[in-house]
């Protein structure tokens, strides 16, 4: 975040902030393990002991940014405000899709705050699209025939992400990895795979969940206290 957008942060929150880029450090140099070495010679024995390692790594870096999220839950639910829309227009078909497929409503939540920042037009360089960037063929798979269109984009990642929840035992790391990086990586791995980029992906994913249920927390007592 730039010196200019901080200036404006309340003080308690900006502490917040920090603490979240910290956290991320940790996750970065977990996920800097994952780089040296082992997706390069992922056939070689030698690398199946390091690949362990960094599993353990970003394990102990992800138990921590859950656990700190959970703690500064108040400061840090309003930190997804700067990283982009919430969501709120599309709370209502969130919900809907999770409680269809069976999903906690937060981590399809975090899920599209992730992947598109809800841009229902958004589209990558690798040919994903929509709110929860579904490749051509996964969307065809999901009976998705407009990506861009936000109900549909919704109802097919959340199918889809329920598929893999179903897959993975119900471990939502894992499905969301394999939402990331392929099944078959996390089939391989045994779990998160030690990919820089999904244990990244896996963090964030689940810390904007967490900051979506502190914040509806809030409105609640606010509610009840009104």
């Amino acid at each position: 975040m730039s010196a200019e957008a901080l200036a404006g942060v309340p003080a308690g929150e900006l502490a917040s902030l920090q603490r979240v880029q910290q956290l991320e450090t940790m996750i970065e140099q977990a996920s800097h393990l994952a780089s040296s070495g082992s997706i390069s010679s992922r056939s070689s024995v030698a690398a199946e002991a390091p690949a362990a390692e960094q599993s353990s790594a970003f394990s102990t870096a992800l138990q921590a940014a859950t656990a700190a999220t959970s703690e500064a839950a108040a400061p840090v639910s309003s930190l997804v405000d700067y990283q982009g829309s919430s969501g709120g227009e599309y709370e209502a078909l969130i919900d809907q899709a999770a409680q269809r497929y069976g999903l906690e409503p937060s981590v399809l939540h975090g899920l599209i705050q992730q992947e598109s920042g809800f841009d229902a037009g958004a589209q990558s360089s690798a040919g994903a699209s929509g709110l929860t960037q579904l490749m051509p063929a996964t969307a065809a798979s999901m009976g998705v025939s407009n990506t861009l269109n936000p109900a549909e984009a919704i109802e097919g990642g959340a199918r889809y992400l329920s598929e893999l929840m179903s897959r993975f035992g119900g471990n939502t790391a894992d499905a969301l990895a394999a939402y990331n990086a392929g099944p078959g990586a996390v089939e391989q791995y045994g779990g998160v795979p030690p990919y820089a980029e999904t244990q990244s992906y896996v963090t964030k994913v689940l810390g904007y969940a967490e900051a979506f249920k502190a914040s509806h927390a809030q409105s609640a007592t606010a509610a009840v206290a009104a």
